[in-house]
């Protein structure tokens, strides 16, 4: 998902819907902890767009994005204006 944002590709948001349901049932059921997913979503956010969450959203992004939301946005899309005015 990232690798795709980084690329400037869309991501349905079904997908990311999707990918937080996942991680949500997986630490309901025990496989894993919170701290570990975010620690993973953080080496595939490194990974992608070569720099950290942090850097990109703050020490506090967990505050904007509680658990299990994913911060994947697309870049934003340039805008011109069709008028003069």
């Amino acid at each position: 998902m990232f690798a795709a944002l980084a690329a400037g590709d869309d991501v349905p948001p079904t997908q990311r819907l999707r990918a937080e349901g996942l991680m949500e049932a997986a630490v309901l059921v025990g496989e894993v902890t919170t701290p570990e997913l975010d620690e993973a979503m953080a080496r595939c956010y490194l990974e992608a767009f070569d720099r950290t969450i942090t850097v990109e959203f703050g020490e506090d992004w967990r505050d904007f994005y509680p658990f299990p939301q994913i911060p994947a946005m697309g870049r934003r899309a340039p805008v011109y204006p069709s008028t003069a005015e």
